[in-house]
Order: C-alpha cells, then structure tokens, then sequence
C-alpha cells in the first residue's frame, strides 16, 4: 500500500512538472513581391482588383495578432515598383512604405527591383521606413555592408535572430546602378553569421529575396539555403512569385507568398523554457508553416482613408491621355480562336514598337515579343492606362552592337519558338518551352 501512495504520489510530481512547463508561441507573418499594390486597384489596367493589397493584409494582421500577439511581421523585397508606385519614390513617404510603418513591419529585406530606380532613391525611400533594412551579402566599394545583417528581436524573453540576405544577381540586372557595389553568396554570407548568432539567439530564421530553386548558381536558391544551413528554423523565400505553402528541407519549413499581396506566409513555433533559455524542440512538430489567403479581407479603413491621396494621384495619372489612335486597332481580330494575331503574322503593333526602339537607340535592328496574348492598341483616346495592353511593367530599353553571326543566331532560337510544320496540321502551333 506504501509504494502504491508512494508512486501515485511520484506520478503527481511529474504530471504537475509537465503542465507547469512554460511554453512560449511566436508567430512569423510576411509578404513578399507586393509590386506597388497598396490599394485594391490595379493602376496600369485601371481596373479594381480584390485579390489583394496592403490595406487588406492590414486587416488580416490584426486578426492573426489576436489569435497570436507575439507577432514578427517580414516583407521580402520587390515591394516598390510597378503598379504606379514609381509615382511616390520622391515624397517624403512612399504608401508602401507608409502602409508597412502602420502595419508594423519589423523587417524588410530589399529585392532585385528596389535598386532599379537608383541607390540615392532607395535610400531615400527607406530613410521613413520603421521596419529594420537587412540584406547581409551586398557590399559597397570599400568592402562594408550597406545594411544590417541581421536583427534579434526580443520576444518575451526569446531572442529571434532574422538574417536578410538577397539574390546576388542584381549586379546583372542593375549595373549601372551598381557600379559601386558588390554582392556576395547568399548562402556562405548565412554560414558565416550562424555561429555568433547561436551565440546570441533562441532561435535563427532566413527572409531571403530568392526563389525556392535556384536561378542562375551562387548560392541563389532558398530551397539550397534550407539545406546547407539546418540551423535556420525557417526560410521565407521571394522573387519567383511562387505559392509554396509549406516544403520542408532537413525540416525546415520553406515558404513563399506568391505575389501582388495575394498571401501571406505564416510561420508559428512553439518554444519551451529549459532553465534560463527558449528552446525550439523537434522543428516538424513544433513549427506550422502556411499561408493566409489575402482575398476575401476588407481593406482597413484607417489605411485607407491614409492612403486615399495616393490612390487619387494614381487614378488621375492613369486616366491621362497621351495620344489618340486613328484607323483601326493595331492588332487585328484572331481569325482563329486561340491562336493570337500577334504571334503570327506582322501587325503595326510590333511595327510601332519596333520604330520607337530603334529611334531612341539609333540602332539598325530592334526586336520586340508580345508580351500578352491580347496584347494591342485600340483606336480612340489612348489612356496612359491603355498602354498595359502592350506592356504593363516599366523596362529598361538598351542597345547592343552584335556580329552577324550572333543576329543570325538569335533569330534561329527565336524562330524555334514555332513547332515545325507536319503534315496534317491545321494551324500554326507553339513551342513556349524553348
């Protein structure tokens, strides 16, 4: 009878030691390649669009932050241009920066096209921002990073590590802007900072402008990162505008919110006190990783109503009219359903395109693609939001001096583009793989 109090008693101890183990939760949201859509409004196309904005994931924030407070909220880059955003670059505050400082982002980490309008106007840009700048692999001309590494944020105690690290690529894509400024792997930046960083932090995750899979090497892939750094307990990857809800990598969860503020990436880790330290336990069964689908939650009014001049400026700016076009659309009606105009036979579309290219390079070739199948120019006022249906992003227009033998080589890989004729066949028909 003794040792059956006894063990009940021992049994007691134990149950009441379990429950009074302290937990701690800490949920991650982001957003990712929101591309200038702080309103419901697709400025370019002048068209309303609910699928999803910034005054919208201001209201699913403060949803998700009521079922869990203890909230770090990331964005990971390619946030400021398109969608007429370019517009704001020069006021004192830009709306997606305004909308991210009402929010209460905590970090952002710089994509590709934020260095597109130039370093002076990116810092500018960020010098209102209240989120923390990180981007650990970009360098400039003395060897110093430009931004922050890293940023330990205290959660009741816990300390969160985020590393911001970015493709290495845009030195490619914006040399001119960059001449005087480096990047570096991506993924050997991270290697070097996880040990002091397990030094100083509970728990180490990776925001990350680079897509699940890799682009063109050097450590570009966030999927690679996941794998060669399992001391990260969460990558939340960019750029490819993928929806990656939740793929684990050595038990990493890596996700993607796809684009234009469509989701949000939720991460939530539950953490357990183990003496004077969080400790984050078996990364499968402590870590729920998903995304929140942005469509469906009303725009915050607050926001709103604080980004109404905005909005206004846009409309007005996209209601502009630049041009009239007499005569006749530029692209003709498909003769045959499902097969665009564009694709196969000349129209004064490319033709216009083509003389515009070549009168601003001096060049004696200009090549062009249809950006969209439907892609034209309808008689009448032209809008300036009547140009998306040639090309909706803003690009960069260059001139090349080429061989004959590179012109020749182009035009054959650009012709492979068109399944060879069989016998048979009824129509021209499309290879999109090439």
């Amino acid at each position: 009878m003794l040792r059956f109090f006894t063990n009940l008693l021992l049994m007691l101890v134990l149950a009441v030691t379990t429950f009074a183990k302290e937990v701690l939760k800490i949920q991650f949201l982001q957003t990712s390649d929101v591309h200038g859509k702080f309103m419901p409004h697709e400025y370019a196309t002048a068209s309303e669009n609910m699928n999803g904005s910034m005054v919208q994931v201001a209201t699913a924030v403060k949803e998700l932050r009521k079922e869990d407070p203890n909230t770090i909220i990331l964005d990971t880059g390619d946030s400021i241009q398109d969608n007429y955003h370019e517009l704001f670059l020069k006021d004192d505050v830009s709306p997606i920066v305004a909308a991210q400082n009402y929010i209460g982002y905590d970090v952002w980490v710089p994509g590709n096209h934020e260095f597109n309008f130039g370093m002076d106007t990116l810092f500018h840009v960020q010098k209102s921002a209240k989120a923390k700048i990180l981007l650990a692999n970009f360098f400039d001309k003395e060897g110093k990073r430009v931004f922050e590494p890293y940023l330990i944020v205290d959660v009741k105690g816990a300390k969160v590590a985020i590393i911001g690290v970015g493709t290495p690529h845009i030195k490619k894509w914006d040399a001119e802007n960059l001449k005087e400024y480096s990047t570096t792997n991506p993924i050997e930046e991270v290697k070097k900072l996880i040990p002091e960083l397990e030094k100083k932090a509970d728990v180490i995750v990776a925001a990350v402008h680079m897509g699940p899979e890799g682009e063109y090497g050097d450590g570009d892939s966030a999927k690679e990162l996941a794998k060669e750094v399992p001391q990260l307990a969460a990558v939340f990857a960019a750029h490819a505008h993928s929806v990656i809800e939740n793929e684990r990598i050595n038990g990493t969860p890596v996700i993607e919110p796809g684009k234009m503020a469509e989701y949000i990436g939720r991460v939530v880790m539950t953490l357990e006190k183990e003496g004077d330290k969080w400790v984050l336990g078996n990364k499968e069964k402590d870590i729920e990783a998903g995304l929140v689908k942005v469509k469906g939650y009303k725009p915050d009014e607050e926001l709103a109503k604080q980004l109404q001049p905005y909005h206004e400026r846009a409309l007005k700016e996209a209601a502009t009219v630049i041009g009239e076009l007499k005569g006749g659309d530029l692209v003709p009606a498909e003769e045959i359903k499902g097969i665009p105009t564009a694709q196969i036979q000349p129209t004064p579309m490319i033709q216009f395109i083509n003389e515009v290219q070549k009168h601003y390079t001096n060049a004696d070739v200009s090549a062009a693609a249809s950006f969209r199948d439907d892609a034209n120019m309808k008689a009448g006022p032209i809008k300036k939001s009547d140009v998306a249906l040639i090309y909706k992003y803003d690009n960069t227009l260059r001139a090349y001096r080429m061989t004959g033998a590179q012109l020749k080589k182009y035009m054959e890989w650009s012709a492979k583009y068109y399944n060879q004729y069989k016998p048979g066949d009824l129509t021209v028909s499309f290879n999109p793989n090439i």
